[in-house]
């Protein structure tokens, strides 16, 4: 379990986005980076995108399975990002988390980070008795499962110690068919979940994210504002 020190703790500035496009939140990322390293103010974005498949640093053209044609009759957009893993899909009911934080001096440590980023979010999942956890299989890294099935995703970007991207959690259904497009993160033996088809009920976004919030805020020692 991640421990932090009370003396470390930074204010954290919340905004809550709605649904947007992927464009527009990778503008918004980029403009609390200058925030970053101007001021020092911290900033996490929680939103829903809508429907787009995202392509990270090792992805390939053959992720993707679906043709140009058929993209478009879905209205599913496809972008290049710069953050680490391979395709993943990002859609309304996901609620996707971009923390852009400056982990200098004390937390200079990138796989550090990408666990603490998966320990919100399996303290998330506890608090509605999910029992969720890192893979142990070297070649499923950087996200969160329940048995064979990934319920978030994680892909993040460093430079300079300024964090972008994040993660992606399946809080409902709608997103789970949208996979059956892609390779999802280089996963050919496994599948996708949903904390809905987990529970066999629906939750808002809003109330999963004020978990994260809570969670966030507890393992990266930030003192949340704007909740």
């Amino acid at each position: 379990m991640t421990s932090v020190s009370p003396a470390a703790t930074r204010s954290l500035r919340v905004e809550r986005l709605g649904r947007v496009s992927h464009d527009a939140a990778m503008r918004l990322q980029a403009e609390a980076v200058r925030r970053v390293l101007e001021a020092g103010g911290e900033t996490v974005f929680l939103l829903e995108h809508e429907p787009v498949y995202t392509l990270g640093r090792n992805a390939t053209a053959a992720d993707v399975l679906l043709s140009p044609a058929r993209l478009s009759e879905l209205g599913v957009a496809v972008r290049e990002t710069d953050r680490g893993g391979k395709v993943t899909y990002h859609g309304p009911g996901q609620l996707v988390g971009y923390p852009v934080l400056n982990l200098s001096p004390d937390r200079r440590d990138v796989k550090r980070y990408v666990t603490d980023l998966e320990e919100t979010l399996i303290r998330t999942l506890a608090d509605w008795g999910i029992r969720a956890e890192r893979s142990r299989r070297p070649e499923r890294v950087t996200s969160v499962w329940v048995g064979d099935d990934k319920v978030a995703a994680i892909g993040v970007h460093l430079s300079r110690w300024i964090t972008t991207h994040g993660f992606a959690l399946n809080v409902t259904d709608e997103p789970l068919s949208f996979f059956g497009g892609i390779v999802p993160c280089g996963i050919v033996d496994g599948g996708v979940t949903s904390m809905q088809q987990l529970l066999g009920r629906r939750l808002s976004l809003e109330e999963v994210g004020g978990a994260w919030l809570a969670h966030f805020g507890e393992v990266f020692g930030r003192e949340i504002i704007g909740s």
